[in-house]
């Protein structure tokens, strides 16, 4: 920078080269580091400067910092827009942090009034944290701000997830009578919403007045809720004239993920041999077997068949045509396996995952351990257990019942003690009954010190 003066500019250039939020952070600090010559203090930033390192910061989840930097927003005389008020309302929510989320809502480093845009982007935040319907009404009161479409698809997506099917539809009527122009966007989750309650006429009727009533058109969403509804009815014909329908409009277009629901809908009504077909129809109008399709292949023939040797040339076929399994494929094959207690197999195949180039995850180990532990194979699931808390994975609660009660009935309180040390590592211990499900093998003095143990942990509901 020799020769030129070091500017806000120059800084917000130097912010967005780095990719480390820290060394960002460092460096907006000490904007000096990135000049040449010295620089007047004090520094004048610029409102893109702030913008910057608190998006860095916030995706870095560096909440402290990022406060800190609000705060000294706020001090100063930029006025901050709204879309940076909610990228930090997001950044809480992906971190599952309702309550902050709210204070940001509120934050007096951003000027009044709010939009219906940072609304949104808090109801979207905590419905993603779980947050119950009635306070994302009392959310919506407090906000004192116009609802739009975006508002009440947000509201029917929690009415749905909650199970209130009939709220969802009654918030649909609300926007109706408020002159609120649904979008595709609001049939597409009304649509789903009934579907996945078995309420496949109104899925239908809802789909018929789109077009017809609001002129709006169905799109590949609509028709894949529609299709897997059918399919998990068992109504595989009229899955499949659904997917001749979308075939005839070049619009929707017809992918793998619409295949995948038709494949699994075929073996769940014992017509795997359409199957074939299927993936011939597939080839013709160039669409990819991918491993969604092969996916449900697998699912297919471990669930529905029970036919793990099928399920295997399956998994070959997908490595010899470049398509690469995931943890997805393994899980399905893994609790095929210990479903029909061959547990020897599916520790082999969880062992030999990585060399496959797939790593297992925490329902991988689940599944094994259960599946040990369903047998009376503890001492094998107590070494999956060892390998479980290195990794910091915790063991389901079915299956951390059945082992302790397993081991307490075989009397080994050296191992017991130290399965529950190790549980409680990883919080999987429950509250109630666990003093009475080691208390037959508490003896010896040395043992009771066990129960001081369970005393003491942290022990989780």
């Amino acid at each position: 920078m020799a020769g030129n003066k070091f500017s806000s500019y120059h800084l917000a250039a130097a912010l967005r080269r780095e990719p480390d939020p820290a060394a960002a952070l460092r460096l907006f600090l000490n904007p000096s580091s990135a000049a040449a010559s010295p620089i007047p203090t004090p520094f004048r930033y610029s409102l893109r400067c702030y913008d910057l390192i608190i998006s860095k910061v916030a995706a870095a989840r560096l909440f402290p910092a990022m406060e800190s930097l609000l705060s000294s927003l706020r001090t100063s005389s930029l006025s901050p827009r709204e879309p940076l008020l909610c990228c930090v309302i997001s950044a809480y929510g992906r971190a599952r942090l309702p309550a902050a989320a709210r204070r940001a809502f509120a934050h007096p480093a951003f000027p009044a009034p709010r939009t219906s845009r940072a609304l949104n982007t808090l109801l979207h935040a905590l419905l993603v944290c779980h947050t119950p319907l009635d306070e994302l009404f009392s959310v919506c009161r407090d906000a004192d701000v116009s609802p739009d479409a975006c508002t009440y698809n947000i509201l029917m997506r929690a009415a749905a997830a909650s199970g209130s099917v009939d709220h969802a539809r009654l918030l649909f009527d609300e926007m109706v009578q408020r002159r609120i122009a649904p979008t595709v966007v609001t049939f597409g989750t009304l649509v789903a919403a009934f579907c996945s309650s078995g309420r496949l006429d109104e899925a239908f009727d809802l789909k018929e007045a789109m077009a017809r009533q609001y002129n709006v058109r169905p799109n590949a969403h609509v028709y894949a809720s529609l299709m897997k509804g059918l399919c998990q009815s068992g109504d595989a014909d009229n899955a499949v004239r659904l997917k001749e329908e979308m075939a005839g409009n070049a619009e929707l277009g017809l992918d793998s993920a619409i295949y995948a629901t038709l494949v699994r809908a075929l073996f769940r009504v014992g017509r795997k041999g359409e199957v074939v077909g299927l993936l011939e129809e597939m080839k013709g109008r160039g669409i990819a077997v991918d491993r969604v399709v092969h996916n449900a292949m697998i699912a297919g023939f471990c669930e529905d068949e029970m036919d793990l040797d099928a399920a295997f040339v399956v998994l070959d076929d997908m490595q010899k045509s470049g398509c690469k399994a995931d943890t997805v494929s393994y899980n399905t094959l893994v609790a095929g396996l210990c479903k029909l207690g061959r547990w020897r197999d599916a520790n082999e195949l969880v062992e030999d995952m990585p060399r496959r180039g797939c790593s297992p995850d925490v329902v991988t180990y689940r599944m094994l351990f259960d599946g040990m532990c369903a047998v009376g194979e503890f001492h094998e699931a107590n070494q999956v257990l060892d390998e479980m808390v290195f990794k910091g994975f915790a063991p389901s609660k079915d299956g951390v019942k059945r082992f302790v009660q397993g081991i307490e009935i075989e009397g080994d309180v050296v191992l017991l003690e130290s399965a529950l040390c190790r549980l409680a590592k990883v919080n999987a211990l429950e509250s109630s009954g666990w003093e009475k499900a080691v208390g037959g093998v508490l003896h010896e003095p040395a043992e009771l010190m066990l129960d001081k143990q369970l005393n003491s942990v942290r022990l989780v509901d």
